[in-house]
């Protein structure tokens, strides 16, 4: 390990739901060996949080260390506003390559947001065409999740979502060989973010027979339509699941695809550790994985994401460091919002005190002192109607939206969320205390009508660019193949020493 400023490999899977995984639970059948090796000899955060269980929102969060609510960051088509610094514009200043691979689901005309290079375009569109309408809230749009994913769930050769992940990893390996022999000296920021295992639920054969049917663990809590909360039950509106049932054979299927991706992702997270060292950056590279936000998978007859619940909420994270922090697990709650921080805090720079952040440095937890042990939550997209708000601290999670009953849970004696504590008399003091904070922390009304007043924005922008001739936001990977492999303006013994690695 070198004095100079470490380099960081940031590994990302998308609607990874951490209550299942090995990393958490040591009795689950899911195969993730390269993880557990990293998690082994690292840090594990075993109460890791998204800030908004949704892709966009959650990423915006991630990547500024600020609230959705600071930053616009209110659904999948909501536009992230290019002054708002990210981890990869500290890291630039820092003097760090940074560098993204695969999927950050930028919104709007800027799609590097501090990254220096983008190695593949996104696999989700760039525009404002998924605004959510609070205008029309019974209203289905076509671009909602439905169950088509659970039923149709089963193994495959090949998706439009295996062609994004081979490309990704294609290209994130490709960018570790050509930093190892064109800028070995320059620290980089390598942000690998791949969409498994995000439905829909296939995988191929490779992964899919990994696992047996009697492998698979059904949902352990199920819950009548009519006895979910209000903003569940329009979860299963969005999903156009109200009023129906998913065959069990369905659901085992869906379940058992989602085994196979996970276990695909971590054949991902093998190949780019062997490929670090391979290139003899192993001992200078500070490997973090983390995820966007879960998935329910059936579990109280829920499906993908959306909502506090733990599947839906709880993300895994790993910060792997063995020549800096001694391997051990943390219990306290923590959330994606804080990985700005300890980035920088990692990268031996400091935060600009005079810019907002939500977050707080994990270095503390990574150090084994005492660290914070909250998480704050905002959801305001499909399903909602005002805002939905978390607050994680302790063993409890509570949640609040003016609309809705309020739900309070002590996840340390009750992992599956199934008493509601709320009207508990013994929990009163403590409820009352969360609805303060709530009230202290959040002008609902002012966040209500600035959310309406972006939709509508978005929505009419999205209906004028519709018309007439199509300028794409999303992102276009440039290749000069004029600097690729052998071209005569080149000379052919020089070319070959220089890809060479190592140098002969």
């Amino acid at each position: 390990m070198s004095d100079r400023r470490p380099n960081i490999l940031f590994i990302m899977a998308d609607q990874m739901a951490a209550p299942l995984l090995p990393l958490h639970d040591p009795s689950s059948p899911i195969q993730m060996p390269h993880l557990s090796a990293l998690a082994k000899n690292g840090v594990v955060f075993d109460s890791a949080y998204c800030n908004s269980p949704l892709c966009a929102p959650s990423r915006f969060s991630l990547v500024s260390g600020q609230l959705p609510s600071k930053i616009g960051g209110f659904d999948n088509a909501a536009d992230f506003p290019a002054d708002v610094p990210t981890y990869a514009h500290y890291l630039r200043r820092l003097g760090y390559r940074t560098a993204l691979s695969g999927k950050m689901h930028f919104c709007g005309p800027d799609q590097l947001h501090g990254y220096e290079e983008r190695l593949t375009s996104d696999i989700y569109p760039a525009d404002y065409g998924w605004a959510v309408n609070w205008d029309e809230p019974d209203v289905r749009p076509s671009w909602y999740h439905n169950m088509s994913s659970v039923l149709q769930a089963g193994p495959c050769v090949r998706t439009n979502q295996i062609d994004f992940d081979e490309e990704v990893v294609f290209k994130a390996r490709q960018y570790l060989y050509d930093h190892v022999r064109n800028t070995p000296g320059q620290p980089f920021c390598l942000t690998v973010s791949m969409t498994h295992p995000h439905d829909p639920y296939t995988i191929p054969d490779e992964f899919w027979s990994l696992y047996r049917d009697e492998d698979v663990r059904m949902p352990r809590h199920e819950l009548a339509q009519d006895a979910q909360d209000p903003h569940a039950q329009r979860l299963l509106k969005v999903i156009d699941l109200w009023g129906k049932t998913m065959p069990p054979e369905a659901v085992l299927r869906a379940r058992r695809a989602y085994y196979g991706a996970c276990s695909y992702i971590d054949a991902k997270i093998g190949a780019l550790v062997k490929t670090l060292n391979d290139c003899g950056l192993g001992d200078d590279t500070i490997i973090v994985f983390s995820g966007d936000h879960g998935d329910m998978l059936g579990e109280r007859g829920l499906w993908y994401k959306m909502h506090w619940f733990e599947m839906a909420a709880r993300v895994p994270m790993v910060i792997h460091a063995p020549g800096r922090f001694a391997a051990h697990r943390v219990a306290s709650s923590v959330s994606t919002i804080d990985l700005l921080p300890t980035f920088v805090a990692l990268a031996g720079g400091t935060l600009d005190a005079s810019l907002t952040l939500d977050g707080r440095s994990l270095l503390p937890h990574l150090n084994g002192q005492a660290g914070h042990d909250e998480v704050i939550g905002e959801y305001m997209a499909e399903g909602t109607n005002t805002p939905l708000f978390m607050i994680r601290r302790g063993d409890y999670k509570f949640i609040y939206s003016q609309k809705d009953p309020q739900l309070l849970f002590n996840v340390a004696q009750d992992p599956q969320e199934r008493v509601n504590l709320a009207d508990s008399p013994a929990h009163q003091a403590l409820r009352e205390a969360f609805v303060a904070e709530v009230a202290q922390r959040w002008d609902i009304a002012a966040l209500h009508a600035q959310v309406l007043a972006s939709q509508r924005r978005r929505r009419f922008v999205a209906a004028a660019l519709s018309q007439g001739k199509l300028t794409s936001w999303d992102h276009q990977p440039m290749v000069d193949a004029s600097e690729q492999y052998m071209r005569n303006h080149m000379d052919l013994d020089d070319l070959e020493r220089r890809a060479r690695f190592p140098k002969p």
